[in-house]
């Protein structure tokens, strides 16, 4: 599909918007939208939640764990149609066109449209999301520091604002749905492939370390339900028989003297998820190691940093040299799905395992030459299905900016789909193609809405 300019442009006067089409109009927001602050009387009607990655959307069909007001009595009403601004997430683009009647925040802007034939809801949804307008919310949002940037009415009432005619945005929402249909179907697509490739990669991990790498060997039950038999050479031991488990801490906040001028790496959750660890985001002081019966890790095979950890971290330290460490990551990687069983039948309402239950876990150990063996047969038969996955995830993201830059051209008239023919596209069909958005950048930015 080849796109082509429009025939004809002028310069918007606007440097960040550059030219636009000679045909369509550009003004000040404060011409095609009024601030609206209607209150709820009962609180009961539908809660709408706004991000940067969905828009307005029904906060029950979001995965939100903030705290939630005992009452929404006060909180502001929105209609459809409506654009609904989080003040605070504005610099963020974090807002959108409700489709929905419901309450926001009250620390939210609402804004309606003064004439309905002004904009089509999807159009306008996507031009006030793109990269231009974000660099301006940003321009025009107040405060000392990104987390306390706040877009206020006047400011976002005096951007400008272009606006094609209506039928133009109809044709313009209706090639983006097209493509965005085409988008999330490709994207599926790689995601079903990548949770394929790791389903086979975790099967030979996990037939090597339960099973070894020799078909005929003679086989034996190994007592433990998740293991299954082993070879009969090979024994089953409590990771506690042959390690030290433990745990750190964090220091208190209020004390500077542990956190300033800090050197000693301090690891919490988000750190560990990438698997291998050569660097960290937070520093303690060896006071804080002193006081805070902080354990200080010595570097290994997957811990390229000494390091120390926080609460929710567990360390094991294996004193009996009859596993190596990274054979030992190899096991609790095949054995995560029953690490994981315990974890939920903790009764934490997080669900967590605890150091006594890393200690009891029963583990299948080989001969420490056989364990170098699987260990080298695991890196050569999944290094295929590792540059697999890269290259799909790669592509994954290349696709996204691709969409971004295309939605961007296309909204601002940087090329011309009037004559484009597209297939219609329900909201069903897209609604088949949910990409699973990060529910945890939801989460952060809901987060701070009701601060």
């Amino acid at each position: 599909m080849k796109l082509k300019p429009y025939p004809e442009y002028k310069d918007s006067g606007v440097p960040w918007l550059g030219k636009i089409p000679a045909h369509w109009p550009e003004k000040r927001a404060k011409y095609y939208f009024k601030e609206v602050d209607e209150r709820s009387e009962t609180g009961d009607e539908e809660m709408l939640s706004v991000s940067h990655i969905t828009g307005v959307t029904p906060r029950s069909q979001k995965n939100v764990t903030m705290f939630k007001a005992e009452s929404n009595t006060g909180d502001k009403c929105c209609q459809p149609g409506d654009l609904v601004i989080n003040t605070m997430w504005a610099w963020m683009s974090a807002l959108g066109v409700s489709n929905h009647a419901g309450i926001v925040s009250p620390a939210y802007g609402v804004y309606r449209p003064i004439n309905s034939q002004d904009y089509e809801n999807y159009y306008l949804d996507h031009l006030l999301r793109i990269g231009a307008y974000r660099s301006e919310y940003i321009c025009r949002s107040t405060g000392i520091r990104s987390s306390r940037l706040r877009l206020y009415p006047d400011k976002f009432l005096s951007m400008p604002v272009v606006c094609p005619p209506q039928s133009e945005q109809q044709l313009i929402a209706q090639f983006l749905k097209a493509q965005d249909y085409l988008f999330r179907k490709f994207i599926r697509n790689k995601r079903r492939l990548i949770e394929l490739l790791k389903e086979q990669k975790e099967n030979i991990i996990n037939q090597a370390v339960t099973r070894g790498l020799d078909p005929n060997v003679k086989l034996k039950p190994s007592g433990v339900d998740w293991i299954g038999d082993i070879p009969d050479h090979w024994e089953v031991r409590r990771v506690g028989n042959f390690a030290r488990v433990g745990n750190g801490s964090t220091p208190s906040r209020s004390m500077p003297g542990y956190w300033l001028n800090g050197h000693f790496p301090w690891l919490n959750s988000s750190q560990v998820n990438r698997g291998f660890i050569d660097s960290a985001d937070q520093f303690v002081s060896s006071l804080a190691l002193r006081e805070c019966h902080l354990p200080l890790l010595n570097k290994g095979t997957l811990l390229d940093i000494e390091a120390t950890i926080n609460q929710h971290l567990a360390f094991i330290d294996i004193r009996n040299p009859i596993v190596s460490v990274e054979y030992l990551q190899k096991i609790f990687s095949a054995s995560y799905n029953v690490l994981r069983s315990i974890s939920d039948a903790s009764g934490s309402t997080k669900g967590a395992l605890t150091c006594d239950d890393i200690k009891k876990f029963k583990v299948p150990l080989p001969p420490i030459n056989e364990q170098d063996q699987i260990l080298l047969h695991t890196r050569i038969t999944t290094n295929a299905i590792d540059q697999t996955i890269t290259r799909a995830e790669r592509e994954i993201e290349l696709m996204r900016e691709y969409r971004t830059r295309l939605i961007s051209d296309v909204v601002t008239g940087q090329v011309d789909v009037r004559d484009i023919e597209v297939p219609e596209v329900v909201k069903e069909d897209l609604l088949d193609l949910e990409e699973d958005s990060s529910e945890a950048m939801d989460d952060e930015l809901e987060a701070g809405e009701e601060e």
